[in-house]
């Protein structure tokens, strides 16, 4: 999530409005995926790392995988 900040000061963003932007992002995927995804979004966030294995399993039946 720091790569993410340093980028957007870059732009010229204040520390507030960086913040955020940061956030109305994640709201916007949030309302973009199914609520089991959420709480990984806030994880990620938070700076965590999801764990991913089962994750990418159910993304691929969302575009007709298996």
């Amino acid at each position: 999530m720091n790569e993410l900040k340093s980028r957007l000061m870059a732009l010229g963003l204040s520390d507030e409005m960086t913040d955020q932007t940061i956030a109305t992002v994640a709201e916007f995927v949030k309302s973009k995926v199914p609520a089991s995804y959420h709480s990984m979004i806030d994880d990620v966030m938070a700076g965590k790392t999801p764990e991913l294995g089962g994750i990418l399993g159910s993304l691929g039946s969302l575009f007709g995988g298996k």
